[in-house]
């Protein structure tokens, strides 16, 4: 399958997703990116905004996913913010990264990430 890409990197908002109660009451900073997989081509063969994916849209919803009720685990929350994405009309895939730099490790690190993939 050819597909075009829309990249939207760095939809960021405060979160209460995690196993632990410090986490679900003070929150933390979640990132996420997305590629956006559409058809190839019909957007800039038409220049009409109707002939690709409103990635406006699509980041308002990853915000409101992000900020909405509390998961357990990130896997669970990228599965979530795929699910909301696919629903847009000619969104033919997406990969999701979501992003926990203040995750509760006990070694120094900068970033933890799961990256999921649906078609």
């Amino acid at each position: 399958m050819s597909a075009d890409q829309i990249l939207v990197y760095g939809i960021s908002a405060t979160g209460y997703h995690g196993v632990f109660d410090h986490e679900r009451r003070d929150g933390q900073e979640f990132s996420v990116d997305l590629v956006v997989h559409l058809h190839p081509s019909r957007a800039a063969a038409s220049d009409d905004l109707v002939d690709t994916v409103d990635y406006g849209a699509i980041s308002q919803a990853v915000h409101d996913r992000i900020v909405g009720p509390p998961f357990n685990l990130i896997e669970t929350l990228a599965e979530r913010i795929a699910e909301d994405v696919l629903e847009f009309a000619g969104v033919q895939g997406v990969e999701v990264i979501v992003h926990k730099p203040q995750a509760p490790i006990p070694v120094p690190f900068t970033n933890v990430a799961v990256k999921i993939i649906r078609p």
